[in-house]
């Protein structure tokens, strides 16, 4: 199998979906997907728990435990590190390494707010020395915030993430075909958007983009489908289809086989 990094460089680009828990990822791997990332939302939300407030920690890195069995490259989002400590953030990341992730998501925000740069930076830094092979996929929070929401600023900070040791890029929220362009193109390194609205994975390549993150969009969407499955059997609805019960029970047992609690194959 191609590395994590190597999956940046192809010829189209790298879509990641995000699981929420093991049964979601197995779908996702079922379908062929060679990376998987988690959702911080999905799981804060699975827990009854908003997004954000470093919320996610604990049911994260037990995820990513379980995740990492499969024969896929895993990577986490971390939120913001889930500490202001540099040195703690590359505690916890090393111990996400040493599960087997390949690669982490970390933002430049906190509380709905943005951080000064340097703040990611010597996280950035702390996390690259700590363990070099961690694909640090430094997200820049500008447009998804809509705070100082121009490329000119998102660009000073993606340069400075990029000095600190990130291998790529992240820039939720950027939108307009134009500035996409125009980030990918002055950034040296990856650039990651989350799923566009208009324009589909092949299109944001030819602008420049080298990864796709379905982000929550399929937790969110899982919600929507089982309301309307709920809706239609309440109102008289024919029955949707869906895969059936001993397919997905079959994944879990095979999962659980190959994995057992001893540590045994």
């Amino acid at each position: 199998m191609a590395t994590f990094t190597e999956l940046h460089h192809t010829g189209a680009p790298l879509l990641l979906p995000n699981a929420w828990d093991v049964g979601s990822a197995l779908a996702f791997a079922a379908a062929g997907f060679a990376v998987i990332g988690t959702t911080s939302f999905g799981i804060a939300a699975s827990a009854g728990q908003p997004d954000g407030g470093r919320s996610s920690k604990t049911a994260t890195e037990a995820l990513v435990a379980q995740l990492v069995r499969l024969p896929v490259h895993i990577s986490a989002d971390i939120e913001d590190g889930y500490s202001d400590d540099p040195d703690e953030v590359a505690d916890f990341v090393a111990e996400l390494a040493d599960l087997g992730v390949a690669g982490i998501n970390i933002e430049d925000s906190k509380a709905g707010r943005l951080v000064e740069p340097a703040v990611l930076a010597s996280k950035v830094d702390a996390i690259k020395h700590r363990t070099p092979d961690v694909f640090i996929n430094a997200r820049v929070d500008n447009f998804w915030l809509a705070e100082q929401a121009t490329v000119d600023a998102v660009l000073l900070r993606a340069h400075v993430y990029t000095d600190a040791g990130a291998d790529g890029i992240f820039v939720p929220g950027l939108t307009v075909p134009e500035d996409i362009r125009r980030v990918a193109a002055r950034i040296g390194l990856p650039v990651n958007l989350l799923a566009h609205p208009a324009l589909n994975v092949a299109e944001l390549g030819d602008l420049g983009i080298r990864r796709v993150s379905s982000g929550s969009l399929p937790y969110r969407a899982a919600v929507d489908a089982a309301v309307n499955v709920a809706t239609v059997l309440r109102d008289g609805g024919q029955v949707p289809s869906a895969t059936s019960y001993m397919e997905m029970q079959a994944r879990l047992e095979a999962f659980n086989e190959r994995h057992r609690p001893d540590g045994s194959e």
